[in-house]
């Protein structure tokens, strides 16, 4: 078979080199085009479920909500594990399903059951939603927006109507979680002693306030010719006439008006979330990437966006930090810093085989081996569905150096006998020579792949994180490989009957090969007469070597400077949100004064239906680096963090980076290094 191979791609050789050209640029179309991301999706197929109780305790949370929604979803097919969360207000239950699960049938299934808790919950208590189905990393875009004109009820308001629609308009936007401000609310302030003054309870108050503020069809009115459609008049919409709703009428026949129990008042809505930007109060929008995504092009959007809003923020008087987390940023890195590794990898590739080959036209047929494979294994990840990331990348930086191996012996032996056919009396035709020199190398050349292959194939197996972070740079990496032996089979020796059809050239080998051929020669006949000594030194270097493997290091991942950090920040449970904001303030600004940071932000507590669901005794803060910051400076920056975090009195605090956030996240649910899940149904006891 590889014989009629070779021999088709010598007789075709101009369809063969063309049919390559095509390749090439269909490759660097698609490259262009790819979904890039930070990292392939690691998180195992899940579910989160919310379930907003207002004003319940989290014992009442547990008892109340938690345990009907996880008795009534429990069991659902598919599903590995169930763990939950029950805080002041707020029940999250996280579903957790086994690897290879359908992850929309699966939600399907999920959304089914939870339909059947209706009515079943507390009255009061909102119905369970399903958190959107996200990407592994989530996060998309953190911007902040502060005013010295806007109150924060107004900021708020600017955020929650005109500036997160537009952001939520843009394709590939899952969410958009919005802390801090005031949300803007009427409330009706009761006086108790009024109250009891006119002989009425607070249901009275409530039953005329929700009477006031609902909208009612009336129908119509048909006559003979006509059919008049009626509309009655919406909530009231201003303090005044709010205040004139009659709540009762009293025994002498006067009305007893709102405004005469309560204080009518347009104020900020409760809190259990805030932030700070800069270390000033304002509002912080978090926007997350919906499943399948491309984090650049969703990106570009948002920012497109925002830059559309300009003159609406200069109005407003409203100061915008776009830019206080953006994963995108260590996308672009990754990709600048992988491309360059590449490219400069490729240069050393092409001076070694112009030195060593002493060829042009040798090194030139090798060298396409590399664009030819590497882009060959990108239209195979694209079209199965994956993304360029620095995982698939790394495989594909992996392989630079091998995918020239197959090119590299196919055209040096075609090159030798070239030269010993152009030294006989009656040399054969060319065509001849080159296919069977192909073939003498070419059994070589296929088990030697493929036995680099096999090495690969159990990265393949692994499972669980292990697999979901490992398998793709296998993946890119024998693709690359197996494109690399198609090259060397098709491409290779066509390339070599066109540069070659009129002879080798010089029928000599170049002075400096000869001089390497001398030497070699000389270190070969020494190894082979003192054989025990090389093979002794060989093993007894090994057994050093493998001594020393217990005393490395180890760790899941190498540590990434993404040029940005994660504080999780918490105080003693039952912590304010005023002391949490103060606390917050004095970090801030102490981080501020670090000259390589560029911007801060703390979110507080939690957002409505919001990923991280926190009380208000925690916070997270995120610290972005001033850019082209080198990684011996990220760490020192680390250590700046810590000291000013351990100079915080009060607090405990961990410093993690987004990405070790994420990881750590979808491991265990916490950010913890070390977390010990402790089971049973006496609190008190545990």
């Amino acid at each position: 078979m590889l014989q009629h191979v070779v021999h088709f791609s010598l007789r075709f050789r101009g369809v063969v080199v063309a049919l390559a050209a095509l390749l090439l640029g269909y490759g660097v179309y698609v490259a262009g085009r790819a979904k890039l991301d930070v990292f392939p999706n690691f998180v195992p197929p899940q579910a989160t479920i919310q379930v907003e109780a207002p004003g319940l305790s989290p014992e009442q949370v547990e008892t109340l909500v938690t345990r009907p929604v996880e008795s009534a979803i429990n069991g659902l097919v598919g599903q590995e594990s169930l763990r939950s969360e029950s805080i002041e207000g707020l029940s999250v239950i996280t579903m957790m399903f086994k690897e290879g699960t359908a992850i929309l049938p699966a939600r399907q299934m999920l959304a089914e059951r939870l339909g059947q808790l209706a009515g079943e919950l507390p009255a009061g208590v909102k119905a369970p939603t399903i958190s959107p189905l996200t990407s592994a990393t989530m996060d998309l875009l953190k911007i902040g927006l502060v005013s010295d004109r806007l109150t924060p009820m107004e900021l708020r308001t600017f955020a929650d109507w005109t500036l997160a629609p537009r952001l939520l308009a843009v394709a590939g936007v899952a969410s958009c979680k919005i802390f801090g401000g005031e949300v803007r609310q009427w409330q009706v302030q009761v006086h108790p002693d009024l109250l009891m003054a006119h002989g009425l309870t607070l249901a009275d108050v409530l039953a005329a306030a929700r009477k006031s503020s609902g909208v009612r069809g009336a129908g119509y009115i048909e006559t003979p010719t006509q059919r008049i459609v009626l509309q009655t008049e919406g909530p009231a919409t201003t303090v005044a006439a709010l205040g004139n709703i009659v709540v009762a009428v009293s025994s002498g026949g006067a009305p007893v008006r709102l405004r005469d129990v309560a204080t009518i008042a347009l104020a900020g809505q409760p809190k259990f979330g805030d932030a700070l930007v800069m270390g000033r109060p304002g509002v912080l929008l978090t926007m997350t990437s919906q499943f399948g995504a491309n984090t650049m092009d969703v990106t570009a959007g948002l920012e497109a966006a925002l830059n559309e809003l300009k003159p609406v923020f200069a109005r407003e008087g409203v100061t915008l930090y776009p830019r206080l987390h953006r994963p995108a940023t260590f996308i672009e890195a990754s990709l600048t810093n992988i491309r360059h590794s590449l490219l400069l990898g490729a240069v050393l590739v092409a001076a070694m085989l112009f030195l060593f080959l002493g060829n042009v036209r040798t090194a030139f047929i090798s060298l396409t081996a590399i664009p030819l494979s590497l882009l060959t294994a990108v239209i195979l990840l694209d079209r199965a569905g994956g993304s360029l990331n620095t995982i698939t990348l790394g495989g594909l930086a992996i392989a630079l150096g091998e995918v020239v191996d197959d090119a590299i012996i196919d055209v040096e032996n075609i090159l030798r006998r070239l030269r010993e056919n152009a030294a006989l009396a009656a040399p054969r035709p060319a065509l001849g020579v080159i296919l069977g020199a192909s073939l003498e190398v070419r059994s070589a050349v296929v088990f030697a792949t493929f036995i680099v292959v096999l090495v690969f194939l159990p990265v393949l197996t692994l499972t669980g994180l292990q697999g979901a972070f490992f398998a793709p740079l296998a993946h890119a990496y024998i693709l690359a490989i197996l494109a690399s032996l198609a090259v060397a089979l098709t491409i290779t020796p066509a390339l070599a009957l066109l540069f070659f059809a009129r002879g080798p050239g010089r029928p000599e080998l170049p002075r400096f090969q000869r001089a390497l051929r001398r030497r070699y020669e000389k270190i070969l006949g020494w190894a082979e007469r003192h054989r025990v000594g090389v093979v002794t030194a060989v093993a007894v270097f090994c057994l050093v070597a493998l001594s020393r493997l217990p005393f490395l290091g180890g760790d899941f991942l190498p540590e990434f400077r993404e040029g940005h950090f994660v504080l999780q920040v918490s105080m003693q449970p039952g912590t304010s949100l005023p002391e949490m904001r103060r606390v917050g303030r004095q970090i801030s600004e102490a981080l501020l004064k670090l000259p390589r940071i560029a911007t801060v932000e703390q979110q507080i507590g939690r957002a409505e239906q919001g990923e991280d669901t926190w009380g208000p005794q925690r916070c997270e803060f995120h610290v972005e680096l001033k850019p082209d910051l080198p990684g011996r400076e990220q760490a020192q920056v680390e250590d700046e963090i810590r000291a000013v975090l351990g100079e915080t009195p009060g607090i405990q605090f961990e410093v993690t980076t987004f990405l070790g956030d994420r990881i750590g996240e979808s491991i265990s649910g916490e950010t913890a290094p070390v977390v010990i899940n402790v089971f049973g149904d006496n609190l008190d006891a545990l």
